[in-house]
């Protein structure tokens, strides 16, 4: 096996792919409850959240709109600190719509705040944020999610759409492993 390759062996299953699917079905229920009678745009951050995304829409049974975004970050120096903006493309129009912001892991909770503080901007209706994992320790500001799935408190995760650059996306269920254990930092 080459150094770039996810070695199964190193991972432990935290969540099967069952109690993910069950979960999201729970999810599902919510949101069409509280959207009855709306339309819902559902807006994933990627890449992490694609497939938590594609599993949660296909359970909705109001009319909803998918819409994607990929946040970037640039640190700029200001004298001795750092700081990051954070910016996200594509644009989104979102005036007047229900948003529902889809995460697959919120951890630091400072994009998750600003992508809803941006989209509120854009004159949305509403934003929710619903996400599969919340890692509530490495919380740096007060945001709590509208919809999760799992608590979780183990620092790197692969699978259900999360993992490195090419590796460990694909897993159907989420497992703890080293970030070693793929190309990139995950």
């Amino acid at each position: 096996m080459s150094d770039d390759q996810l070695n199964l062996k190193d991972l432990k299953v935290l969540l099967s792919a069952e109690q993910i699917q069950k979960r999201v079905g729970e999810i599902a229920r919510q949101v069409n409850e509280d959207y009855r009678g709306k339309t819902l745009h559902v807006v994933a951050v990627l890449e992490n959240g694609f497939i938590f995304m594609a599993d949660l829409v296909r359970q909705l049974d109001i009319p909803v709109v998918c819409q994607f975004v990929k946040p970037e970050f640039t640190e700029k120096k200001q004298g001795s600190s750092v700081t990051t903006e954070i910016f996200f493309s594509p644009e989104i129009s979102v005036e007047g719509q229900h948003v529902l912001l889809v995460e697959a892991l919120i951890k630091s909770g400072v994009t998750s705040e600003f992508l809803m503080r941006n989209i509120h901007g854009r004159g949305a209706a509403s934003v929710k944020l619903a996400t599969l994992l919340d890692k509530q320790s490495s919380r740096r500001i007060a945001l709590q999610p509208d919809y999760f799935g799992f608590m979780i408190d183990e620092s790197y995760v692969v699978g259900y759409g999360l993992g490195g650059p090419e590796l460990g996306r694909n897993l159907p269920y989420v497992a703890a492993g080293p970030e070693a254990a793929t190309s990139g930092p995950g």
